[in-house]
């Protein structure tokens, strides 16, 4: 009997730059470590920008049967299966609860439409860009781009201005009620809530499920708009990014890869939980690895 036997590990992941690739979107790197993360019964959660259509696909591919964040932490998404009751109203979509924290993607796009006069050619969203201005602007497949543009909660901008006139188009937006997310490449307009606030009240479904075990939670990012979440978990880990400056973070504990995306990804998880987990080693495990 280890000494973590009442302790429940729960893993929230960023998704883009962290778990999958910045350039290319793989996750072949964690492969062999998600395999063990299954073995263990340790939760791995997704929490990201992306929508759920796009969570959808890539939980199948993963295998990933839990519960996960879409939108920037503007509503989450439970399976059935995993609690017999929520805290507050949910929704139910197809075999899901859905807990939202946002107006939906109208509201918002609305409010948009307001400042396209103050600050014309300055930027464009998803909802003007189109299916096929997304595929440029990510380099994602047309199927892939139909699922990025199926938003409930928010909507993208990329902005095409200088920094001055970005910071201004921030105030405005933000002054109309809105909160802005920088993402790894958008703007993300949606309502008050972050990844924080939603991996919070997820932690307290777990917790008031798993009456008597302690959480042990991490959470990974590469971001700035993931600093919310990393801040609320016990252990942060910052994805070493390609394109972008480390974030700062107020967390004491904080562990910085020294790869990138998913081979950082493993480089980290497996140092900070490869000693509190015991389960039998995929062929190729990368736990207890460093």
């Amino acid at each position: 009997m280890n000494g973590f036997m009442h302790q429940k590990i729960l893993i929230f992941t960023d998704v883009d730059g962290s778990l999958l690739d910045h350039h290319s979107y793989s996750y072949s790197a964690a492969e062999p470590l998600l395999e063990d993360l299954r073995t263990a019964d340790v939760p791995v959660i997704p929490v990201t920008s992306k929508t759920r259509a796009e969570l959808q696909v890539l939980r199948t591919e993963l295998q990933n049967r839990h519960p996960f964040i879409v939108e920037n932490g503007a509503a989450v998404f439970i399976p059935k299966a995993c609690f017999p009751e929520l805290v507050g109203n949910a929704d139910t979509v197809d075999d899901l609860f859905c807990y939202a924290f946002s107006e939906p993607r109208a509201y918002w796009q609305a409010l948009l439409k307001e400042l396209e006069t103050e600050f014309e050619h300055l930027f464009t969203t998803f909802e003007k860009a189109g299916v096929k201005g997304i595929m440029e602007m990510t380099g994602l497949s047309r199927a892939a781009a139909e699922r990025a543009n199926q938003r409930d909660f928010s909507e993208p901008v990329s902005w095409l201005g200088d920094e001055k006139s970005k910071q201004a188009f921030i105030a405005a937006v933000e002054a109309r009620g809105a909160t802005v997310l920088q993402g790894g490449r958008f703007l993300h307009i949606t309502g008050g809530c972050d990844k924080g606030k939603a991996v919070q009240w997820l932690c307290q479904q777990y917790q008031d499920h798993y009456a008597g075990l302690d959480l042990l939670t991490l959470a990974a990012g590469d971001s700035h708009n993931d600093i919310a979440m990393l801040e609320v978990v016990d252990k942060p880990i910052i994805i070493r990014s390609p394109i972008q400056t480390i974030p700062t973070l107020k967390h004491r504990d904080v562990y910085i890869t020294n790869k990138y995306g998913p081979e950082g990804w493993v480089e980290a998880v497996s140092k900070l939980i490869a000693p509190t987990i015991s389960c039998p080693p995929s062929n190729n495990s990368l736990l207890g690895n460093d």
